[in-house]
């Protein structure tokens, strides 16, 4: 099979490497794609292929059109809004994600913008140290629960609620269950946001929730840009000149903010969280194992459309 490794933001070289390892080994052909302008070049390379490992690479309707012997789409990541997944039911092709490959990474980033942002971005004002602040962990799965214990290790209170556990579960993971979002804004002293981009989260955090938090709070944010209502947030920092807002997701109105904000919003010039050497790795060739894996014995473990 052939195997398109399509990334406009490559792995790095030890990833590649593995990757091309695994799938030769298993007599897979692989084609390295890195680097290209947009989706007319994505097109014309997978023309051929019969899988593609991506990253943050969009995979559209269009792009499946022109891939005919296409079967397997695997995200090397945990979020995969940036492939159509209609689209790929409908033309029975799987499409897979890596869950946990990046968590530690994305979760060593949450903290480091908290300590960031309470140390007034290293500005040379006196900060405020974490030790004995609070933090509200908003979806608690492989990177919220690693935040919480990283949080925790360093003398924070843990919060967390997640629709798809129960108290005792959370209690498990070591954070204490709270009975909603609305309660988890009005407890904490910072907020990690760990939800995905779905129908039913797209705006779902804005002013009201926003403006609910603890004068000097800080929102973090290594999601989904999508998730935030940009002028909710906008609102709320301007009524509440306590407030901080910090995100590996750059915001639609990030100019506007930093201009009417300064220091008290940041955002990384591009998605950073699993940018590590180890995450991009352990992604990659995870990714690898799973494209060996499906052509060799039908294994879709980790498929995420239906």
């Amino acid at each position: 099979m052939k195997v398109l490794i399509a990334t406009q933001k490559p792995f790095a070289a030890q990833a590649v490497k593995g990757i091309r390892e695994i799938l030769e080994q298993a007599g897979h052909e692989t084609v390295l794609f890195e680097n290209y302008e947009g989706e007319a070049e994505l097109k014309a390379a997978a023309a051929e292929a019969d899988a593609m490992i991506i990253r943050s690479d969009k995979v559209t309707r269009a792009v499946m059109d022109a891939a005919p012997s296409l079967k397997l789409v695997v995200r090397a990541g945990a979020g995969y809004d940036n492939v159509d997944l209609e689209a790929a039911t409908e033309k029975g092709i799987v499409v897979m994600n890596t869950p946990g490959q990046n968590s530690n990474a994305v979760a060593e980033l949450a903290i480091a913008m908290m300590i960031y942002m309470s140390r007034g971005q290293f500005t040379p004002a006196t900060g405020r140290e974490i030790a004995g602040r609070s933090v509200g962990i908003q979806a608690f799965g492989n990177v919220g629960r690693l935040v919480g214990a990283k949080a925790a290790a360093l003398g924070m209170k843990v919060l967390a609620t997640d629709p798809f556990l129960s108290d005792e579960q959370i209690r498990k993971g070591g954070a204490e269950p709270v009975a909603d979002v609305a309660e988890l804004y009005r407890s904490c002293d910072f907020v990690s946001v760990h939800i995905p981009a779905t129908p039913e989260t797209i705006a779902s955090i804005g002013y009201e929730l926003i403006s609910s938090m603890p004068k000097g709070a800080v929102l973090v944010n290594t999601a989904r840009k999508e998730v935030i209502d940009e002028a909710g947030l906008e609102k709320a920092l301007e009524e509440r000149p306590d407030l901080k807002y910090i995100t590996d997701v750059m915001p639609g109105n990030y100019e506007t903010l930093r201009e009417n904000f300064g220091v008290r919003v940041f955002a990384t010039p591009k998605k950073m969280g699993a940018q590590t050497a180890e995450a991009n790795v352990n992604a990659g060739l995870a990714a690898a194992r799973q494209t060996v894996d499906f052509f060799a014995t039908g294994c879709t473990k980790f498929k995420v459309n239906k």
